[in-house]
């Protein structure tokens, strides 16, 4: 039985606080509210009961945030794809930011298992005024657990409508891809970080935001297979390539927090389902 779900989270500035609602159908749902930097950032944790998706299923996400409101969205665990008999499984997830807004997007990692048909889309509707931090993290396989990625076939979709559009297909029958040296060279994790503004970044913050990211890299031990670039003048992004996730997300989290200090001038927050 495929399984298809909705969910719908609005944010809102209200009474010097940013405010959460949200409504369901099917296996999807919110947690409650956090607050651990005070009333302005709201932060929450979103929960798929089933733990992961099969061929047929449909998770369907969407998030607003008005005015003056700040999100910060997580999950308790990896997202997980498996195997499929024919049909696709897939992640659709749209965010609206209205000007003023700025929302944090930091699911942990989609774990793609062999033999499955999957479609992770995030599509990031970002008004002049607003802005958004966010990554995208996918494994392929559980080379630890001696579950290689096999079969099956992966397609990635991030996309800023008329801004940025990234849209990647993979195949685990494609070892040209997987592992050749202009490929994935034999990396099983792939990561983005990307900061995402509904105007052009002025020059000098751009650069400066390039910058902290590559300071953070050159220090890393994915140094080689890391890189930031800006591809829009409303988009910055790092790219990571890994052998697993670990190390990857720990590059995503250091230059986050260099990101939020530096163009929001908010303190590292780590939420707490992460030390969990």
């Amino acid at each position: 039985m495929a399984w298809h779900a909705q969910l719908a989270l609005d944010y809102q500035w209200e009474g010097n606080r940013t405010v959460a609602r949200h409504s369901h159908s099917g296996p999807l749902r919110i947690l409650q509210s956090l607050y651990p930097e005070g009333d302005a950032v709201c932060h929450n944790v979103l929960v798929h009961p089933p733990g992961g998706l099969v061929g047929g299923d449909t998770l369907d996400i969407q998030i607003r945030a008005g005015n003056g409101s700040h999100g910060l969205i997580t999950t308790p665990g990896a997202s997980r794809f498996y195997r499929s008999d024919g049909a696709t499984a897939l992640q659709r997830t749209h965010i609206h930011l209205e000007s003023g807004a700025r929302l944090e997007w930091l699911p942990l990692e989609a774990i793609c298992y062999s033999g499955c048909l999957a479609e992770n889309r995030l599509t990031m509707d970002v008004q002049p005024g607003a802005e958004m931090l966010g990554w995208d993290v996918t494994a392929l396989g559980l080379p630890n657990a001696n579950q290689p990625f096999v079969k099956g076939h992966f397609c990635q979709h991030l996309e800023v409508p008329g801004v940025w559009l990234e849209r990647g297909a993979i195949s685990a029958a494609d070892t040209r891809l997987l592992d050749g040296p202009l490929g994935l060279a034999g990396m099983r994790c792939m990561a983005s970080l990307f900061f995402v503004s509904g105007s052009p970044l002025e020059r000098d913050r751009k650069e400066q935001a390039l910058e902290a990211a590559r300071t953070v890299i050159g220090a890393h031990s994915l140094v080689a297979t890391a890189g930031a670039t800006s591809p829009s003048p409303q988009v910055i992004v790092v790219r990571v390539l890994a052998p697993v996730v670990e190390p990857a997300v720990e590059l995503l989290r250091q230059i986050r927090t260099a990101w939020r200090a530096l163009l929001w001038a908010k303190a590292a927050s780590t939420p707490r389902i992460w030390s969990m």
